[in-house]
């Protein structure tokens, strides 16, 4: 009977605790409550229930007081154990709650029994085995731990909700039974027994445990009781639910299994989505997607996030037909009482209209704001009571002002004083300002009126204001910074009047104001001074230091003349390194000062990068009236004293000379001249041997051209090949020239080699290889017969592309020289460069090599420098005996000059001769 009392009565208690974890605020309270009394009945009753049980041998009775108060600690502490069971707590933490409820009750009917214990009448005495007290302590309390731990999980059938019953009974049981083996019962005589007051007999205890009992069973129907109308409750709630979710239309509301797959369907579900409930139950929501979005996990990742929470999603979805429609989607986790996952709730609802809507809206405002935004301009929009509507950002930042100082409500004139505080002005002067401003704003708002002002703000800032009045009385204004147009202008109208590199004015600034002057000068009877300058070694710096150092030089040389430039002087760049000087004067006096502070500044040394430069210049001057009377001409003459001035040795200014226009006239008539003489037939050829140091024989003939004018007769080519080179005109002429010595070596007996000199001009002709070679091809001349020469000065005028050139023309097997080696720049990276075929050693050395010692070494260095290139050296302008003789000495290979052969043409019979020896 104690058994069964204590099975029925745990069986409820847990039932209870199972509410009472369930409920909230007062609910659970009640539910502990409950719990705690059922629990605590049922552990007295099956304590005393087995206690009538025992038969020790000796009548028993129960002491009245302490039997009620193990009825009381039996409550209190299975109502505390209830409780903390009871309260939410992490899954971690519970099952430490648990724990210690279990122990809390395990500790609580130990209690309440060793309490009933003191309780009985009738033995003298008890004594107790310690070992097996302590074994039913351990058995009540870890039973009872596991019986708490053992009700939170879900059981389906019937025995199964009764094993953490059986547990918790086993446990009191147990606790019972031991601690009841572990006592020793003495006789007592009456007088003692009664002297512990209030007795209860057994048939006392019957009805008392009766009462309890029905009490148990009174608390467990009222338990059920309630539990069943709360279960009404939520089934009448529930089904009202499914009433109104069932009658929704307008919203798809279904339930998913925790996998995703539909299990229920609503009216609204199937009208929006176009499924009857028997084609879409069991499917996986996976088919509201598109192909693209399942492929990409896009409907188990939301299922995933669902789990944590609800999630609000918007996209498209779509219908059994494939058509689409913009969803708007919530999806949330469905648990149940025990806060496990039973599946999720889906509501889509249809909001395509509002989408669309909503897009127009929003393309709408975009395409505004990105139009506004993106304007180059700043706008405003003014209402009529002059207060600002509407203004875009471009606004604020043309004025330099933050964001949240253009806003709406803002007045006019408040704008204008928030724009014109930026100015360092006294506050006078700038509300003068803001005043002139507003006032030329107030001229342009009639209607029909309209119109442009600009605003000059500080820091150069120039800012054109567009006013547009409308019909309401507001006004849209736009507002461009012009800053930058008005600088272009002004750099534009300065550009067209100044040089670009170095600010002086340029030629067309020069003449304007030189035909100004002179008319000023006419009209005062003044005088006026044209000064032509130019710089002697530019061109020298250019190739020596490149063309940045050259730009560095013209600055430095213009900051010198504008700081000692007079107000009434005038200098120029005309381009290049030729610059133009114009001054009015009185006294000559004045006019020398002027031509001597340019000479000043044009000679002292400049000092770049570490490099000592002196550009040097020559200058000529022309005069008005006396030298001429126009722009041209006066421009025309002081170029005319420039050049007299270069020309000579030791003057740097020169002035222009009547003579001058007969010298220039005579270069013209010459320049014409060349171009004349190959169509007339008047150059000719001569040829100088070219023989061995060692042996006197012949190894090449170089050819040497000759002019013989039928009026001038026989013109030098120091005199008439610079001047074709500067006309062009040595082009045709060197190709001439090159076609006949090639066709006149063809016919020679012997295979000398003929050597023909090529100009600078002529090496900077890019199809100069294709010209040799069709010359070769035309007069049939063996290539290895034919040698070309030039200067290293003609190489390095663009060293690059000659270098490239005389390869094209050394793969053709024509042999390469380079002649008067040992001047100019004499450059071991040019051999180092291009592998020369022989090394013409200038005439200068041979002319003093009898006489100084350092002529001598040069030499001696030179043939040291062919040998270890592996190059023959070959010496020009040997006309002694002597000369001779120490090149052979020092081991030159070739030589030629008057004592070897004199210039001439070839005898008929093509055989050279020894020349006689030279008449001094």
């Amino acid at each position: 009977m104690a058994v069964l009392l204590c099975l029925l009565s745990c069986h409820v208690a847990l039932m209870m605790l199972d509410r009472a974890r369930r409920g909230t605020g007062g609910g659970r309270a009640i539910w502990i409550g409950a719990t705690g009394a059922t629990g605590g009945f049922g552990v007295w009753a099956t304590h005393f229930t087995a206690m009538l049980a025992y038969r020790p041998g000796v009548p028993l009775s129960f002491v009245l007081g302490p039997t009620l108060l193990s009825l009381l600690i039996a409550v209190l502490a299975t109502s505390l154990a209830v409780s903390l069971s009871a309260r939410t707590a992490r899954p971690g933490r519970q099952l430490v709650d648990d724990l210690a409820a279990g122990m809390i009750f395990g500790a609580g009917v130990a209690a309440m029994h060793f309490v009933g214990m003191s309780a009985v009448t009738g033995p003298d005495r008890m004594s107790w085995n310690v070992p097996l007290v302590v074994v039913s302590l351990l058995v009540g309390g870890g039973l009872s731990s596991a019986a708490f731990m053992s009700q939170r999980r879900r059981r389906t059938s019937p025995l199964e909700r009764l094993i953490p019953a059986a547990l918790l009974a086993l446990s009191i049981a147990g606790l019972h039974f031991i601690a009841m083996s572990a006592v020793t019962m003495h006789a007592m005589s009456d007088m003692a027994r009664a002297a512990h007051g209030p007795v209860a007999s057994p048939h006392g205890m019957i009805l008392m445990i009766g009462v309890v009992a029905l009490a148990v069973l009174s608390i467990g129907v009222a338990a059920a009781f309630f539990a069943l109308r709360a279960e009404r409750t939520v089934w009448q709630h529930e089904m009202g639910f499914r009433l109104l979710v069932e009658g929704v239309h307008d919203h798809a509301i279904f339930m998913l299994d925790p996998k995703g797959r539909v299990s229920t369907w609503n009216v609204g579900a199937q009208r929006l989505k176009g499924y009857a409930a028997d084609e879409i139950l069991g499917r996986n929501f996976e088919e509201f997607y598109s192909a693209e979005e399942r492929q990409a996990g896009v409907p188990q990742r939301m299922l995933a996030e669902a789990r944590d929470g609800t999630v609000m999603r918007e996209g498209w979805r779509y219908r059994k037909d494939g058509t689409s429609f913009w969803a708007g989607v919530t999806l949330g986790p469905a648990r149940d009482a025990d806060g496990a996952l039973v599946g999720f709730v889906k509501i889509t609802r249809d909001q395509t209209g509002r989408k669309e809507a909503a897009d127009r809206i929003t393309q709408v405002s975009r395409n505004l704001d990105i139009a506004l935004e993106n304007m180059s301009q700043g706008l405003s929009l003014f209402g009529a009571d002059g207060r600002l509507v509407l203004a875009n950002g471009r606004c604020a930042a043309l004025f330099g002002l933050a964001a949240h100082e253009v806003y709406p409500g803002l007045t006019h004139r408040a704008l204008l004083e928030a724009v014109h505080a930026r100015l360092d002005l006294p506050e006078p002067a700038r509300q003068r300002q803001v005043d002139a401003a507003c006032a030329q704003h107030a001229a342009l708002l009639p209607p029909g009126q309209g119109g442009q002002l600009q605003l000059q703000l500080g820091d150069g800032l120039a800012v054109q204001v567009t006013v547009r009045p409308m019909e309401d009385g507001g006004w849209v204004a736009t507002y461009e910074d012009v800053t930058e147009r008005l600088r272009a202008d002004a750099r534009i109208a300065y550009l067209a009047h100044h040089d670009g590199l170095t600010g002086l004015a340029n030629r067309a600034r020069f003449n304007e104001v030189l035909r100004r002057e002179l008319m000023l000068a006419d009209r005062a009877g003044a005088r006026l001074a044209v000064i032509g300058i130019d710089l002697d070694k530019f061109k020298e710096i250019n190739d020596q230091h490149g063309h940045a150092i050259g730009d560095q030089v013209l600055v430095v040389l213009a900051e010198r003349i504008r700081s000692v430039q007079a107000d009434d002087e005038l200098v120029a760049r005309l381009g290049g390194d030729e610059f133009a000087a114009a001054k009015r004067f009185d006294d000559i006096a004045e006019l020398h000062a002027f031509v001597a502070r340019l000479e000043d500044c044009l000679s002292r040394p400049i000092t770049l990068d570490r490099l000592e430069l002196r550009p040097d210049a020559s200058i000529g001057v022309s005069l008005f009236p006396q030298d001429a009377l126009t722009a041209e001409t006066l421009m025309g003459n002081a170029d005319l004293a420039m050049y007299r001035a270069k020309m000579a040795l030791r003057e740097r200014i020169c002035f222009y000379e009547a003579e001058m226009d007969e010298a220039a006239r005579s270069r013209r008539v010459m320049t014409a001249a060349l171009w004349e003489a190959l169509e007339r037939d008047e150059f000719h050829l001569h040829f100088q041997v070219q023989r061995k140091v060692s042996s006197n024989e012949v190894t090449g003939l170089e050819v040497l051209l000759r002019w013989r004018h039928p009026e001038w007769g026989l013109v030098p080519p120091v005199k008439f090949i610079p001047l074709a080179e500067e006309c062009g005109a040595i082009v045709p002429i060197g190709e001439w020239v090159l076609r006949a010595a090639c066709r006149e070596a063809a016919t020679w007996t012997m295979p000398y080699k003929v050597a023909v000199n090529l100009s600078a001009v002529q090496l900077g002709d890019e199809h100069l290889a294709a010209h040799v070679s069709a010359i070769l091809a035309e007069t049939g001349l063996d290539p290895r017969r034919l040698e070309l020469e030039m200067t290293e000065t003609a190489i390095v005028v663009d060293k690059v592309r000659s270098l490239h050139t005389l390869q094209q023309i050394k793969a053709l097997g024509v042999s390469i020289a380079i002649d008067d080696f040992g001047v100019g720049y004499s450059s071991l990276e040019t051999l180092r460069t291009f592998p020369f075929d022989r090394i013409k050693l200038d005439r200068s050395f041979m002319t003093e090599v009898e006489h100084t010692p350092e002529s001598k070494a040069i030499l001696r260095a030179i043939l040291a420098l062919g040998r270890s290139l592996n190059i023959p050296v070959l010496a020009e302008g040997v006309e002694t005996r002597v000369q001779l003789d120490i090149l052979g000495v020092e081991g030159c290979t070739e030589a030629q000059g008057y004592f070897l052969g004199r210039p001439g043409p070839i005898p008929t019979d093509g055989i050279i001769r020894p020349a006689p020896p030279p008449v001094f």
